[in-house]
């Protein structure tokens, strides 16, 4: 059996969720306060026998509207389903354990088990009396919290909830819940042999190797162990003789102190003896760390990485040693479950890599049954599997939840694609509250300075920008398609290039290649045109943004067009500097088309842009003719990587002078304007 699913309401941020897990590993991620923390702590409430039970007015939902709270008084319900594993006989201790908890009696059977806490029935009048005459939700809940909190009372249950079965609490230990949180003394909690939980880990490990040894039956390791314990009594009765030996002389002084004083009488006085057992010897172990030169640290010169990876280690062995019923007998348990919150803490990216491998290896080796892991780290969700992760977010005021894994439907290949894109850097798309994709490196590097110059902040709101690589936005969008209920219901903005491009008709098997804005549509008999339309049917969450459809091309052919005198575009890595900052010159100077034209280097692609510009039948004016020829030039001097980066530094250095007699106008394309304005807005 395996937990397939939680279904919480009134608890904390969960008005009424059903969250759905795998049978393995479960990585709950999530921005903050999205509600991962109080999912492991509402399993808590069942599982884990050291979590207070009663909770407090902080704990309920505040989301409940008032009409409803004058009519019921808010219950916290927290319901988990069991079920059969594929290809697993449900018999022996989960048949035991589950039987009365059954609800499904065919294959894949299923179980329950619910936590209620709740006003009891003779209470509801008096309660609907109180809050009868309130007229606001806080006053609604001081009369809830000051009188009747008090009165309200736990149950777990099992089985159907409407037969009220109680759940034996016996049968409740049986589930091994092993909580590590997010705020945890790894140091305090486990590396003193004083402390119970290293203790009984140090005492189911002594003898391991009779104890495993599959050649004797159970009495004959039984007598081994007694033969080992005895041995090592004689040694230790040998050891104290000789410490009485070496404080024979020293006892003497020590004990006259109680003649003196009158402690001794009726013929008895105090003395020194003992014996020590193997047991006892526990609590003067501690965990060392040991260099292959033979130097000897304790464990808490340790960092606190190692330390959270040893102590790991260390519950995983507990929990083998919960799972034994050769040493527990009837008190072993059946169902080890590992709860981590927040693995990453104190982690670096490689370790939390080789954490995750540990993880799924004890799943392998069957040492767990289920791991449930919440965290903020993109290089943990960078190492999963799509299916094994769990998306916990807020939309209009509400926990959601989305499934990564599930959104596909039968699409296998963008489910491929997306799986093999989500590095660490790129998975941040799943944590983001807001999203820009864009096509590649310049809009990445430069979407955050543009949206200073248009007077707002990406970080401020929020919002990831995601280089996806090309124009492979059907992909991720699968992610993000509220069209699809397993989807993560999110603001995305798609920012593309229209991408012109023509195909030579009077050539067999003929390509489309790219060509310039002014070149659309100009020789209809020799060429068929195309332009890159992405975006036409999308939900309301999801929004193309694209340059003008007859004259747009590619971003930094925008920046000129949009910015056709400002010479600080032309960066160092460009070539054709001189060339370009002259036509912006003359531009500005109003001088006519034929004088930039005289600017031009002679070249099959210069004149390709002046034999179109010329053409008699493209309806644009001079001064349109002008900016797109400094375009072209600009786009065709551009090497994009280099050129982004120094393009960034210009513009942010730009940004800084603002206010100033040094800072030049800079206008953001109204394509990428419009689109930052539209995610940021709420």
């Amino acid at each position: 059996m395996y937990i397939s699913n939680i279904e919480v309401k009134n608890y904390k941020n969960f008005r009424s969720n059903i969250i759905e897990f795998n049978e393995g590993i479960n990585v709950i991620i999530g921005h903050n306060n999205a509600g991962k923390s109080n999912l492991l702590k509402a399993m808590a409430l069942i599982f884990n026998p050291s979590t207070k039970k009663n909770l407090t007015i902080d704990d309920f939902n505040k989301t409940i509207p008032l009409e409803e709270l004058k009519v019921q008084p808010p219950s916290v319900n927290i319901s988990i389903t069991l079920t059969q594993e594929e290809k697993e006989d449900l018999m022996g201790d989960d048949l035991v354990v589950l039987s009365q908890w059954l609800t499904k009696l065919e294959e894949p059977y299923e179980a329950k088990i619910h936590y209620e806490y709740c006003l009891p029935l003779k209470h509801h009048e008096d309660y609907e009396r109180m809050l009868s005459t309130t007229t606001s939700i806080l006053e609604a809940w001081e009369i809830i919290d000051r009188n009747f909190l008090r009165l309200y009372t736990y149950k777990i249950y099992g089985g159907k909830l409407d037969n009220q079965i109680t759940v034996d609490g016996e049968y409740l230990k049986k589930f091994d819940f092993q909580f590590l949180d997010a705020i945890r003394d790894v140091e305090r909690d486990m590396f003193s042999g004083k402390n119970t939980l290293l203790k009984n880990v140090l005492e189911f490990f002594m003898d391991f190797d009779i104890k495993s040894n599959e050649g004797l039956d159970d009495d004959g390791k039984r007598l081994k162990i007694k033969d080992e314990k005895r041995k090592f009594e004689e040694q230790a009765r040998n050891l104290m003789d000789s410490l009485n030996e070496r404080m024979a002389e020293g006892k003497k002084q020590i004990l006259s102190y109680s003649k003196d004083i009158g402690a001794s009488f009726d013929n008895a006085e105090p003395n020194f003896a003992g014996s020590i057992t193997d047991i006892e010897l526990y609590s003067a172990l501690k965990l060392i760390v040991e260099y292959q030169t033979g130097i000897q640290l304790p464990i808490t010169h340790n960092g606190l990485g190692y330390n959270n990876l040893i102590f790991m280690s260390l519950l995983l062995a507990k929990m083998q040693v919960n799972a034994s019923e050769t040493f527990l007998g009837n008190n072993a348990k059946v169902f080890p479950m590992l709860v981590i919150e927040e693995p990453e803490a104190h982690l670096h990216p490689s370790m939390q890599r080789q954490l995750l491998k540990f993880l799924k290896q004890n799943l392998r080796d069957t040492k767990v049954r289920q791991i449930f892991v919440s965290t903020h780290s993109t290089h943990i969700t960078g190492a999963l599997s799509l299916d094994e992760l769990i998306c916990l977010y807020k939309a209009d005021y509400e926990t959601q939840v989305s499934y990564p894994g599930k959104v596909f439907g039968t699409n296998e290949e963008s489910k491929k694609y997306v799986q093999r894109f989500l590095d660490a850097t790129k998975s941040n798309m799943l944590f983001a509250e807001r999203l820009i994709l864009v096509e590649g490196l310049a809009e990445q590097l430069l979407m955050s300075i543009f949206a200073e110059y248009v007077g707002m902040s990406l970080e401020d709101n929020h919002v990831a920008v995601i280089n996806v690589g090309g124009k492979y936005f059907d992909h991720f969008l699968n992610l993000f398609n509220t069209n699809n209920p397993a989807a993560i219901n999110r603001k995305v903005v798609c920012i593309t290039d229209r991408d012109p491009e023509r195909k030579d008709l009077t050539i067999e098997k003929g390509s489309y290649k790219k060509c310039y804005p002014f070149e659309m549509n100009i020789e209809p008999s020799k060429y068929e045109y195309k332009i890159n339309e992405q975006g036409l049917e999308c939900p309301p969450n999801i929004k193309f943004y694209l340059q003008d459809e007859m004259k747009g091309k590619t971003l930094e052919y925008e920046l000129a067009c949009y910015n056709p005198t400002l010479k600080e575009l032309v960066t160092d890595s460009m070539s054709n500097k001189e060339e370009i900052k002259d036509m912006m010159e003359l531009y500005k100077e109003g001088k006519g088309i034929d004088e930039l034209y005289s600017l031009l280097s002679n070249s099959k692609e210069n004149a390709r842009i002046i034999n179109a510009l010329k053409q008699g039948y493209l309806d644009w004016k001079d001064d349109e003719k002008k900016i797109a020829l400094i375009a072209a030039r600009y786009l065709n001097s551009v090497g994009k990587g280099v050129n982004a980066l120094e393009l960034a530094y210009v513009l942010e250095s730009n940004l800084a002078k603002r206010g100033t007699e040094a800072y030049k106008d800079f206008m953001v394309p109204d394509y990428i304007k419009e689109a930052i304005e539209w995610v940021c807005k709420n």
